[in-house]
């Protein structure tokens, strides 16, 4: 049995950043440099709590915290397992950096209402741990709605008719994606009499079709709008109207991979691959990814304006995620479940480039980036290794998890899948690859001298591309990333076990 600190470490990585808020709200704009040492020193205690769970959980040791039981077999409980804990180490060590970042962007940009910004942005960052860590689909989609509700102020942060009008879509969505995962939940429990996650699922075969069918297609519907499944993810690149380290936020770190990580956790921790496969769900879903995958890619290429390239960019990239559990070998599940962290540190790396230029030289559209990598080269050469590692070179994060994906796609013998994946990497270079061509190879009179923005932005973008590298060279070497990964597949498939 433990004992001390480590006992309730999951509910202390929640609390952090949610007791940070309540800081952060009181504290207020007059006392800036107090407001933002609060979401620094939550970041690195949550990052820290969490960080110190991985040996144990490398050791088959799970942390778990009963919160409140609520009628017998049904309680809030949250439970350090390695899928679990791959998703929050992610999370709250790229918050690290994104709260420095944001310090940087947000005064550089005299952004108005910044004490809602930085208290809503732990608000979210507390809801993406407690999902990640959450050890029933009760807890889970708990903190799936309180993360939904808590993105509306950041998204429409800008405040104008475009930003509300862009919020009230979010909300259409987002609630309907909650109404249906409740729906979905209690036909999981009438049909199981439990809602506790277990490796290689817990649903019965006799449940029958018709309701296995059911709750499939509602909780794809449920996560498939966070996910970006098209057709659910048109709300998605709207969302870019929110300041930029909202646009990471949502589009590297915590919304949008809320919903692939469900699609982890539905795949092999409620139906579980051998029932999935039984009933040709997979195949569905797997499709369905590589639709996305493709027509993502090519609406990408049409996009002048930055971020909505890089918004297009991340509905393909979340399908590669569902694309790889879809598939249920272990290969391809764990190269799924690796291209979480592999892609949040290319994505993100991604968009802080983009609001550099935003901040620094109020720059949005591709069109306007002629030479600029001659004015700002360590932020265009970061963004190169972003978009390279997003294309699947070799040497970086991106390379490796999509190979994982090619691989366990042939052990399955799904040629057209494999097709589709080895194809989406030109597709990748064909929107990324410009970008930084014309900030390196071309020339404009505007850029002829040195002039980075301020280091708050630089020194996070930075750290992050060196990430991406390590990924693809060292991925054991960060924090056990791809250890944890390979412990949360482990369990997967020894569940499935017979």
């Amino acid at each position: 049995m433990m004992h001390g600190i480590m006992a309730n470490a999951p509910l202390y990585a929640v609390l952090a950043s949610a007791l940070a808020a309540v800081a952060i709200a009181f504290t207020g704009e007059k006392h800036r440099n107090l407001r933002e040492t609060w979401t620094i020193l939550a970041s690195l205690l949550k990052f820290g709590f969490i960080a110190a769970m991985v040996p144990g959980v490398l050791a088959g040791v799970r942390y778990e915290v009963s919160l409140v039981e609520l009628a017998p077999g049904v309680s809030l409980a949250l439970r350090a397992d390695p899928t679990g804990v791959l998703f929050a180490l992610s999370a709250s060590f790229l918050w690290i950096l994104t709260s420095f970042y944001s310090i940087g962007y947000m005064r550089g940009g005299k952004e108005h209402k910044q004490t809602r910004f930085f208290a809503m942005l732990a608000v979210c960052l507390s809801a993406t741990v407690g999902l990640a860590l959450a050890a029933n689909l009760l807890t889970f989609v708990l903190f799936y709605e309180i993360l939904s509700i808590a993105t509306y102020p950041l998204v429409i942060h800008k405040e104008s008719e475009k930003a509300y009008r862009i919020g009230r879509q979010y909300l259409v969505y987002a609630i309907t994606a909650g109404l249906v995962l409740v729906a979905g939940t209690a036909l999981i429990y009438q049909a199981a009499g439990t809602l506790d996650f277990q490796g290689g699922g817990f649903l019965p075969p006799e449940a029958g079709r018709g309701v296995l069918v059911t709750i499939f297609l509602l909780f794809f519907v449920g996560f498939g709008v966070k996910g970006g499944v098209m057709p659910l993810h048109s709300w998605l690149p709207a969302a870019m109207i929110a300041p930029t380290p909202v646009s990471a936020l949502l589009h590297a770190v915590a919304v949008v991979k809320a919903g692939v990580f469900g699609f982890v956790r539905l795949v092999g921790f409620v139906f579980g691959p051998g029932l999935m496969g039984k009933m040709g769900l997979s195949t569905v879903l797997a499709g369905l990814a590589a639709i996305t995958i493709v027509l993502a890619s090519f609406i990408a290429m049409t996009k002048d304006d930055l971020k909505a390239r890089l918004a297009y960019s991340t509905v393909g990239h979340l399908s590669y995620v569902v694309l790889g559990v879809a598939l249920l070998t272990p290969t391809a599940m764990l190269g799924g479940a690796f291209h979480i962290v592999t892609h949040a540190a290319m994505k993100i790396t991604l968009f802080f480039c983009a609001g550099a230029l935003y901040v620094h030289m109020h720059y949005t559209k591709v069109s306007e980036l002629d030479g600029v990598g001659r004015r700002m080269p360590i932020t265009m050469g970061a963004f190169a290794v972003g978009a390279v590692g997003l294309a699947g070179f070799p040497g970086t994060g991106g390379f490796l998890s999509k190979l994982m994906i090619v691989q366990g796609a042939a052990e399955g013998g799904h040629t057209l899948f494999m097709v589709i994946l080895l194809a989406s990497g030109l597709l990748n270079a064909g929107y990324l690859f410009p970008v930084f061509i014309r900030a390196f190879f071309r020339s404009s009179p505007e850029h002829t001298s040195y002039d980075e923005a301020s280091w708050f932005m630089v020194g996070p973008i930075v750290v992050t591309a060196a990430l991406a590298l390590l990924l693809g060279t060292m991925p054991d070497a960060i924090f056990h990333f791809f250890g944890v990964a390979s412990e949360a597949v482990s369990a997967v498939v020894a569940g499935g076990a017979p």
